[in-house]
C-alpha cells in the first residue's frame, strides 16, 4: 500500500502538473491522476513526469455523467475509449466515481439505469484492463438528500459492483465506510480484487444527523478504526494507492502544509497498525 496526495486534501488549489510536482515535494510516493490535464500533456509527457518525480499514479475519476439523460451518457460513453487507452498507457488502471445515496427517481429504477450504463462503460475498460470503484456514501445527509434512499450500505455496493462487470468494484473510503456501519470483516469479505481504490481520512465523534461531509479529520483525528482498516487492507493483500482525502481541515494552510501535514497524519496511523507504507 502506499499514500497519495489528493486534490481535496488541498483544497484543490494546485493544478496539474504542479500538483504532481507539489505531491513529490512533499514526499508522498504517489499522486492521484487529474484526467483531462494530463491527457493534454500526453502519455509520453505523463510517464516522465511521474518518472523523473518517483511516483506511483493512484487513480483517475471516472470520466463519464452517468447521472444525467442518454444522450449526455452516450456522448461521454463514446470518449470513453481514448481515455482508458490513456490510462494504461500511464500505468494508472483505475477508475473512480460516487453514488448518491438517494435520487428523486425510485430505487429500483435508477437501479436499473446505472446497472446498463455501468456495465456499457465495464466493456469499453476491459478492453484496457482498466478497473471501475463505486463509492457508497454512508452519512444520513445524503440517504435523506432526495425523495428515495439509493444504495449506501459497502456489501449491496459491493454486490450492484458484481453485477456490473468482473472488473467493477468499489472505491472505499474510509469516512463512508464508518458512516455506512461497515467493518473490517466486509473489507475481507470483498477481497483485493474488488477494492479498486482507497480514500484514506477520519470522523469526528458526533451523532449521524450532525455528521457533514465536508467537516473530516486527518488520519488519527478522529474516532474511525483505521487501524483495523488498515490491517485489513493488508490481510486482503491491498498494495494500492490510499488517497488522503479530507475536505477543508487544512484550508487555512498553504498547499504545501497541507500536503506535509495530510501525509505524516496518514503515516503516523500505518505506524500505529504496524502496516508498512510504500
Amino acid at each position: 500500500m502506499f499514500l497519495s496526495l489528493n486534490s481535496e486534501l488541498i483544497d484543490n488549489r494546485v493544478p496539474w502538473p504542479e500538483f504532481a510536482r507539489l505531491a513529490a515535494k512533499a514526499g508522498f510516493p504517489g499522486t492521484d491522476i487529474m484526467l483531462q490535464a494530463a491527457m493534454r500533456e500526453g502519455a509520453t509527457a505523463t510517464n516522465e513526469l511521474l518518472s523523473q518525480l518517483k511516483l506511483k499514479p493512484a487513480a483517475f475519476d471516472f470520466p463519464v455523467n452517468f447521472r444525467k439523460d442518454d444522450a449526455t451518457f452516450g456522448a461521454d460513453l463514446a470518449k470513453l475509449s481514448d481515455s482508458a487507452r490513456f490510462a494504461a498507457q500511464i500505468h494508472c488502471p483505475r477508475m473512480v466515481t460516487y453514488i448518491m445515496a438517494s435520487s428523486d427517481t425510485p430505487k429500483d429504477e435508477l437501479r436499473r439505469i446505472y446497472k446498463q450504463r455501468f456495465t456499457e462503460s465495464a466493456r469499453v475498460l476491459a478492453e484496457y484492463n482498466v478497473r471501475l470503484g463505486l463509492e457508497f456514501l454512508g452519512p444520513l445527509q445524503f440517504r435523506k438528500r432526495f425523495q428515495y434512499e439509493f444504495i449506501w450500505r459497502m456489501n449491496e455496493m459491493l454486490q450492484f459492483a458484481e453485477e456490473c462487470g468482473p472488473n467493477v468494484g468499489l472505491l472505499l473510503d474510509s469516512w463512508h465506510w464508518r458512516h455506512a456501519g461497515a467493518t473490517t470483516h466486509d473489507i475481507i469479505r470483498a477481497g483485493r480484487e474488488r477494492i479498486v481504490h482507497v480514500h484514506f481520512n477520519d470522523a469526528p465523534d458526533l451523532p449521524p444527523e450532525q455528521i457533514r461531509d465536508n467537516q473530516r479529520l486527518l488520519p488519527g483525528e478522529g474516532v474511525i478504526n483505521l487501524v483495523g482498516f488498515l490491517q485489513a487492507l493488508q490481510k486482503i493483500g491491498y498494495t494500492d494507492a490510499l488517497s488522503v482525502e479530507v475536505f477543508g481541515r487544512l484550508k487555512d494552510k498553504t498547499p504545501e502544509e497541507a500536503a506535509r501535514m495530510g501525509l505524516e497524519a496518514s503515516l503516523n496511523v500505518f505506524r500505529k497498525a504496524g502496516v508498512p507504507e510504500g
